[in-house]
């Protein structure tokens, strides 16, 4: 059965996204973060990115979260309002000054450079986010009288704590049950949870799901699904027996209309090769391949994969063109700084269709 998005006219947003964004803070260049003098402050959180990117390519967009009533926060809000998203759904608390109840999370990541990888260190225990609730918003506001034609969430904010989790699967129900496509990153993260954890609360979660993101550490992790003949460093992907596994995964969850996932092969910090691979209606569809990938920050790579295929979905293109259009949008984010997109419409087009990086003048 193919996915159907609701009609534009019946819904004030075309995409939202559900949970948390942290400040991100960066040495210059490729620096390390024990001896930087300066660091650079960005926004940025897996299921931020999504609804930020798609922002950036025209769509209505909005972001659900909880932030603290200080100027950390703020920054988060007017990143976001920047490029258009409406942050009314941002569930604002008092701050107590030192954060022992709520704070913003913040991470600090390195830009790695040929054999020596980035790294991102995490400070975001006890944030706001990590404390939402389902009762801190009104979802049946959000999803049956305002309307969204598609909802993105995934498997870091359900770890955060068991509260986010069950905040999720309100999120998704009360969406699913209004017609709101709804898709969701498995995104296993060991420091976050474990893996034991982490099936037992998403096997409640995937029901409501329709469009499935995850490579094949995410489905082994997450789902419990095993990816045969893949070694236990993860070091590749056998495209062929990851596709059993995706047809075991649907046949599990009948629900599933989609399942996607990146593919990338790491060569140093700064060459990758890069694409993606989508399952709709029955069928396998691999993206064009970019070999020997120039990456200026891989992380939020992945996110722009996810909104690619949010995008191709939400204006109709063929599922061969969504999977090169999320692969092409992945590609162009990683070019540069920042988890967040700068890209244009246009410019995904170009790179999607073959187009050069001949300067264009």
């Amino acid at each position: 059965m193919s996915i159907q998005l609701r009609p534009e006219s019946e819904c004030k947003y075309d995409a939202l996204s559900l949970g948390e964004s942290m400040v991100r803070l960066s040495p210059e260049g490729h620096g390390r973060i024990e001896f930087a003098p300066i660091l650079e402050c960005h926004v940025g959180g897996g299921e931020y990115n999504v609804a930020y990117a798609l922002a950036r390519l025209g769509l209505r967009t909005g972001f659900i979260s909880k932030l603290p009533d200080n100027p950390i926060a703020r920054i988060v809000l007017n990143h976001g309002r920047a490029v258009g998203m409406d942050m009314s759904h941002v569930a604002i608390e008092p701050y107590d000054g030192v954060g022992r109840q709520g704070r913003v999370g913040l991470n600090f990541t390195e830009v790695g450079a040929g054999p020596r990888a980035s790294v991102t260190l995490y400070d975001r225990g006890h944030s706001c986010a990590s404390q939402m609730k389902p009762g801190d918003l009104d979802w049946n506001q959000i999803f049956k009288q305002q309307g969204s034609r598609w909802l993105h969430t995934g498997g870091i904010f359900s770890a955060l704590s068991p509260s986010c989790a069950e905040s999720v699967k309100t999120a998704l129900k009360v969406a699913a049950e209004s017609g709101t496509i709804c898709s969701y990153d498995l995104n296993f993260r060991s420091k976050l949870w474990s893996s034991e954890e982490a099936i037992r609360v998403t096997k409640d979660i995937v029901p409501n799901v329709q469009v499935l993101i995850g490579n094949e550490e995410d489905f082994q992790k997450v789902l419990g699904f095993e990816v045969e003949g893949v070694d236990e460093n993860l070091s590749s992907l056998p495209i062929d027996n990851y596709k059993r596994m995706v047809e075991k995964v649907v046949a599990t969850y009948p629900n599933i209309k989609a399942v996607c996932t990146t593919l990338r092969e790491v060569k140093s910090a700064q060459i990758n090769s890069w694409g993606g691979i989508l399952w709709y209606e029955g069928k396998f569809y691999e993206s064009i391949r970019f070999e020997e990938l120039e990456i200026e920050d891989r992380v939020g790579g992945g996110d722009g994969f996810s909104s690619g295929i949010a995008y191709g979905f939400s204006a109709g293109l063929s599922p061969q063109e969504i999977v090169d259009f999320g692969a092409a949008h992945g590609a162009l984010l990683q070019s540069t700084r920042g988890d967040t997109s700068q890209l244009s419409l246009s410019e995904v087009r170009h790179v999607m269709k073959g187009g050069s990086a001949r300067i264009i003048r």
